[in-house]
């Protein structure tokens, strides 16, 4: 491709929901991080290296007994208050602006474990009941 010579009327996808199909027998609850796992489908958020984080569930869907794909889940983008960790992996003030990584699908924390957590998002704000995360 080259750079436009004129304008362009590039599609657009308004407002940050979207379905997401869940993996076969996965459960996820309304509130929760969620994850498109490395074959391309929805999990609960989890220390998974290989997932990616997509957002919060906006409502509680099980696909026990389900195949790939047999329902989904729709997800939020923003910014959302959640678990912070504990120990070395207590998320401080000197954080914001920073990436945090998932612990589960409520908890996240400032490290990685030497690569074995996705990143959840960015530090948005950090207060006594938890972390704000910014999903992109």
């Amino acid at each position: 491709m080259v750079a436009l010579a004129a304008a362009r009327n590039t599609p657009e996808k308004v407002g940050s929901e979207r379905a997401i199909p869940l993996t076969a027998n996965a459960k996820v609850y309304q509130g929760g991080m969620v994850q498109i796992s490395a074959a391309g489908f929805g999990v609960a958020a989890a220390a998974a290296a290989a997932n990616v984080t997509v957002g919060v569930a906006r409502e509680s869907v099980d696909n026990t007994g389900g195949a790939n794909g047999a329902v989904s889940v729709k997800t939020r983008r923003g910014i959302y208050r959640f678990g912070n960790s504990a120990a070395g992996d207590l998320i401080a003030r000197s954080e914001i602006g920073k990436q945090v990584y998932v612990v589960d699908d409520q908890t996240v924390a400032k490290t990685n474990n030497a690569g074995a957590r996705p990143v959840a998002g960015i530090c948005f704000d950090v207060d006594a009941q938890g972390v704000w995360v910014e999903f992109l």
